[in-house]
């Protein structure tokens, strides 16, 4: 007597309905799980096509000084072939400030998508020795893609003052202490920490006047507001060629080949002395190695470019290039001499 029920499994294993239905499920299951297999197998292979299809938006270049001073003046020169190269505009955003560090954090706590990118200075090795609380590590917040350019550093004076070399400078402010006044880019910036570095060497009293960048010094310094400072070369050289500024001294290694009757400072008593402001690229840490690769391969294209050179020639800026984990070696071969710097000057901003 049958009770017109369906075949329950757990009560009747033995019955012919449950063989099918046990069958028609184990089907069922292994088609399922290929099928999960061939999913899983097409998302990884569409992972390398996720980052391929990058760019496919305008990318942000995050310049953390004002414009018109040296470090937006070669960020413009590049941004534009790099946007060539990728095929997308890159556009350039000043975030000044704080010695560089408000567009610093600014780019550490974005997306790590590729579309927002840092051009960094000498600055980003800096600020770790000089303030004790930053909101961004260097190191773990942000990853290096490619050094750049490094521009030299100039000694200059207004023309007001009655000094036309370094020795003369020296004699003048040993006896006019504390009548001095020298500008700088801001608070531990290079230009800042070098023009110390000279003053001390050579034992000469003046007060500091920091400025939110280059640009703002140098119309301080043309209309004799401020008597002397330590900028790059690329700022200033408009200045020196029109007779605005004089030029006492470079900080490179050789004298420069734009302007050679300037002797270097190493050649003007401070032996061995060399600094520069040295330039790169960096994004958000996290960022796909696939896309850090093609930004630095598009900035590297850049560099080799003629009329790239050409225009960082008429600035004095000296084009550089390396791959991420050089670029990685060196940021922490600054940190290491800049702390070091920091503590025999007893500078510090906290």
């Amino acid at each position: 007597m049958t009770t017109g029920l369906p075949c329950v499994a757990q009560r009747h294993r033995h019955c012919k309905g449950f063989e099918t239905l046990t069958k028609e499920t184990k089907v069922t299951t292994r088609f399922y799980r290929r099928l999960a297999l061939f999913a899983a197998a097409g998302l990884l292979c569409a992972a390398p096509l996720v980052h391929a299809a990058w760019p496919d938006k305008p990318i942000t270049l995050v310049v953390p000084f004002p414009p018109g001073g040296p470090t937006d003046m070669v960020a413009r020169v590049l941004a534009q072939t790099v946007g060539e190269q990728l095929g997308q505009p890159v556009v350039v955003d000043n975030r000044p400030g704080a010695n560089g560090n408000i567009g610093n954090a600014l780019v550490a706590k974005a997306a790590p998508d590729g579309y927002t990118v840092l051009y960094n200075t000498s600055s980003v090795a800096l600020s770790p020795a000089l303030y004790k609380k930053l909101s961004y590590d260097v190191r773990r917040d942000l990853a290096p893609v490619a050094l750049t350019a490094v521009v030299p550093l100039g000694l200059v004076v207004h023309p007001a003052l009655p000094v036309r070399t370094v020795a003369e400078l020296v004699d003048y402010g040993r006896k006019n202490p504390g009548q001095l006044t020298y500008g700088s880019a801001g608070n531990g910036n290079v230009t800042h920490l070098a023009a110390f570095q000279v003053l001390q060497h050579f034992g000469i009293e003046a007060s500091h006047a920091p400025y939110k960048g280059s640009a703002q010094a140098d119309v301080d310094l043309v209309a004799g507001q401020i008597q002397l400072m330590t900028d790059t070369i690329n700022s200033i050289a408009p200045f020196i060629r029109d007779g605005r500024l004089r030029l006492l001294a470079v900080s490179a290694a050789q004298r420069l080949p734009n302007f050679p009757q300037a002797p270097t400072l190493s050649e003007s008593g401070m032996a061995s002395f060399e600094a520069g402001a040295w330039q790169g690229v960096m994004v958000p840490a996290r960022t796909p190695q696939a896309v850090i690769d093609r930004i630095n391969q598009a900035f590297l294209h850049a560099l080799k470019d003629p009329a790239v050179l050409e225009k960082l020639r008429v600035q004095g800026t000296e084009p550089l290039g390396s791959s991420p984990a050089e670029y990685g070696a060196y940021i922490d071969k600054e940190l290491a001499r800049w702390a070091s710097v920091v503590k025999s000057t007893g500078v510090s901003l906290d």
